[in-house]
């Protein structure tokens, strides 16, 4: 039976590749066949799989701050520069409530927002959460909603028309453009995510923490328009009182 799995695995790879352009992604024919032999597996599915591991670790905090599960409301705030991801939660009032920070284990590029498809920037920005993916190669993955009007406005006002896309919040330690946080901290993200509703969580992606610093006098130049960005983006972090948080020490770089 194994042998005969790894022969269809050879049959279904070679078919797809005779079947797509020849500068199209390998990579995304290798993991949908991956997934036909393994099998597919809804939201659900990985909630029930997840679930119940994830409230144990949440649970604790959701009791101390006096919000009920799931919440109302979801705020991520992604920082470039500190490594970090925050999640704020609500029980529908106007204040978000810091829940924890988990560190970014990966990610790459340099400070600045993503321009282009290939030049492996981690956006910045105000997005959403556009999909869950329960059988990402990355263990699970939040999909944002990247290229938002903004970027597409401002591309198409640079001349600018591949954007790129596909910028997820993933499990694992290795990415492209992506932000990759660990197999237990992606549980947590997709199963608070689902269970919230994706239409009712937000997401900022800065480059730093305009709460306690400025940008770096070593800041890559960019485009005149990102200092409209960039105000825009310190107007939400301003609205959740963080400064009194210790940051957590952000793990070396990984590739």
């Amino acid at each position: 039976m194994k042998g005969r799995r790894v022969h269809v695995l050879v049959v279904v790879l070679g078919l797809a590749l005779a079947l797509i352009p020849f500068h199209a992604k390998v990579g995304s024919v290798g993991v949908s066949a991956i997934h036909l032999l393994k099998g597919r597996k809804n939201v659900a599915e990985r909630i029930a799989e997840f679930g119940d591991a994830v409230h144990g670790r949440l649970a604790p905090r959701f009791s101390e701050l006096g919000v009920g599960y799931p919440p109302k409301k979801i705020m991520l705030v992604g920082l470039k520069q500190e490594r970090a991801l925050e999640v704020w939660v609500s029980d529908g009032g106007a204040e978000l409530q810091y829940l924890k920070t988990y560190p970014i284990l990966a990610e790459s590029g340099t400070l600045g927002p993503k321009l282009a498809e290939g030049d492996e920037q981690v956006p910045e920005g105000l997005y959403k959460i556009e999909s869950l993916n329960p059988n990402s190669l990355y263990h699970l993955a939040l999909r944002v909603d990247y290229p938002n009007s903004f970027d597409k406005a401002k591309g198409a006002h640079d001349g600018r028309s591949n954007l790129g896309c596909d910028i997820m919040i993933h499990g694992k330690v290795v990415s492209i453009g992506c932000l990759a946080v660990g197999d237990e901290a992606a549980e947590d993200l997709f199963v608070i995510a689902a269970e919230t509703g994706i239409q009712n969580i937000a997401l900022i992606l800065s480059p730093v923490d305009f709460r306690i610093r400025g940008l770096p006098a070593d800041m890559p130049t960019s485009s005149p328009w990102t200092s409209e960005l960039y105000a825009d983006i310190q107007k939400e972090l301003m609205k959740l009182k963080r400064q009194q948080l210790p940051l957590p020490k952000a793990p070396p770089p990984q590739r």
